[in-house]
């Protein structure tokens, strides 16, 4: 029978953070790169709990990670409305085609 262990997490999160840096660097849409944002940002909570089982932590690394996950859903709604409001000013999202906001 298979045991789940450390290495187990610590290689889906490897996967997750490397998708995530994928999203970020390779795609145009300001939406997309959020989604790869947030898909950093679970690797780390991945890491942070499977650190707290497996490291005798306690709780500390469930703390951290909710207070990931709260940071998280601020950065969500303030970056959408930010992305609303480009949209709204210069019909597309593509981060590539906004540096007029400097002007």
């Amino acid at each position: 029978m298979l045991q789940v262990g450390l290495t187990h997490f610590l290689i889906v999160s490897a996967i997750l953070f490397s998708l995530g840096i994928y999203g970020i660097v390779t795609r145009k849409n300001a939406v997309m790169v959020l989604m790869g944002i947030e898909l950093v940002l679970n690797s780390a909570n991945i890491n942070f709990i499977a650190f707290s089982k497996y490291g005798n932590f306690g709780l500390s690394g469930q703390v951290i990670a909710l207070f990931v996950i709260i940071l998280a859903a601020a950065e969500a709604a303030i970056a959408l409305a930010i992305v609303l409001n480009i949209y709204k000013t210069f019909s597309n999202v593509n981060v590539d085609e906004i540096d007029h906001l400097k002007e």
